[in-house]
């Protein structure tokens, strides 16, 4: 799925009967970052195969989530190999109330592994910041990015090194966490620790890893089969294309399926985009739609919008179409979803960011620079409300006019038609147009 949190997601098909997807569009805007991949019965439902291409993955002990589906990276899906990104896999598998998830749950012997003192230093890094610019990024502290650095680097360690010669793991594990020490005078690890709780780790999931390449291959070119690839954020958190530098440290976008996993580009097909009904953002950054006032919290409010990772509330604004049309462009996307569309019934009317004015002249592109982006004064069609409650909604006649009329509007701005549109948090809240 190719998406952002603003506005975006997709997932394509490859080859015949085979199924990709990308991330989501968010602004870091979460506008993007639907429900659909939570609860609406769309192409995961049929998937024979979930693959994650991008981002990272962690399993924790958590309760159920919305929509009955448990929060994290792992799924009630079959065979599923981690992306070959750094950033892959902190081992802390639990079954999450999965049954034998540990037959089902593939990971790649290429994926790169994050430490605790990546984790350590994620969050020295943001403290730093704070004290010398005045803000942070607002990472989830979790590790991704110092992982990735290892990566760039060339001194990462991978799943493939866990499982090879421990004496030599540990010798270049050692040698990482020196390296970081130095950077970071006051860092504390345990290495010998550490190196304990991995060895275990290593054979817990010796019988789940596998060459993701290989497996790859040969799930697209044995029996056909319908492969659904998730990718864990969105297309404007995508450290190329998003806003940069408040973004995730891989590529979020639809080139992220074939450097995630291995897989060429002539084997990927349908691009669906999933967007939210309006746009969110975690954190700080440029939010050109964004809402500070009663709109904005009645957004907040009847979204449930907090961030996942780290509970914080998500930023809420009207729908920024110059971010969908943006996160278009980039990914290619083939239909859409249009999710949360229920959190909009209230309102008596609907404001949607159509383009962008610099210095008072209409800009036909998406900026680069953060500065510039705070600049932007949004021009907005203005839509009348519907004040019908549509979670009842489960096909397109069930909509009242206007929600309709909505749906089209972005249609039409977008040049990509709408395929779902959610209305709730329930695994049937999905009506399909086509």
């Amino acid at each position: 799925m190719a998406a952002t949190e603003a506005t975006g997601q997709a997932a394509r098909q490859v080859g015949p009967g085979r199924w990709s997807g990308a991330g989501r569009q968010h602004s870091k805007p979460d506008a993007v970052r639907g429900s659909v991949e939570e609860a609406e019965p769309w192409p995961r439902a049929w998937a024979q195969g979930v693959r994650r291409a991008c981002g990272n993955v962690t399993w924790t002990e958590a309760p159920r989530g919305r929509g009955g589906r448990p929060p994290g990276g792992a799924r009630p899906a079959l065979p599923c190999p981690r992306a070959d990104s750094a950033a892959c896999c902190r081992l802390r598998a639990t079954s999450a109330g999965l049954k034998d998830w540990e037959k089902r749950l593939i990971i790649s012997d290429r994926a790169h592994l994050v430490f605790d003192f990546h984790q350590a230093v994620d969050g020295l890094q943001e403290v730093q910041r704070q004290a010398q610019e005045g803000k942070n990024i607002g990472t989830t502290r979790k590790g991704i990015g110092p992982a990735y650095s290892s990566k760039a680097a060339r001194a990462g360690l991978r799943v493939c090194d866990l499982l090879s010669d421990f004496d030599e793991f540990s010798a270049r594990f050692r040698n990482l966490a020196r390296q970081h020490q130095s950077m970071f005078p006051t860092l504390e690890t345990d290495v010998e620790g550490q190196l304990k709780k991995l060895k275990g780790f290593a054979e817990r999931i010796r019988p789940m890893v596998r060459d993701g390449v290989y497996f790859m291959y040969e799930a697209l070119h044995g029996p056909p089969k319908k492969i659904l690839v998730e990718g864990a954020n969105a297309a404007l958190l995508d450290i190329d294309f998003g806003t940069y530098p408040f973004v995730t440290s891989s590529n979020c976008t639809v080139g992220g399926v074939c450097t995630g996993l291995g897989i060429p580009p002539q084997n990927i097909g349908e691009v669906y985009g999933v967007v939210k009904a309006y746009t969110t953002r975690v954190g700080v950054g440029a939010f050109p739609t964004e809402q500070i006032n009663e709109i904005g919290d009645l957004l907040q409010s009847r979204g449930h919008e907090w961030g996942v990772t780290t509970g914080r509330k998500r930023r809420c604004g009207w729908l920024d179409l110059m971010i969908l049309r943006y996160a278009h462009m980039i990914n290619g996307f083939t239909a859409l979803a249009l999710t949360k569309l229920d959190i909009l019934d209230t309102l008596d009317e609907v404001k949607v960011g159509v383009s962008y004015k610099l210095s008072g002249k209409r800009i036909p592109y998406f900026p680069a620079n953060q500065e510039i982006l705070q600049k932007v004064e949004v021009e907005y069609e203005t839509l009348p409300g519907w004040k019908t409650d549509t979670t009842g909604a489960r096909k397109w006649e069930d909509l009242p006019p206007q929600a309709q009329s909505y749906i089209r509007f972005v249609e039409n701005h977008v040049g990509v038609a709408v395929k779902w549109v959610g209305v709730g948090k329930s695994r049937d809240s999905m009506i399909q147009l086509f």
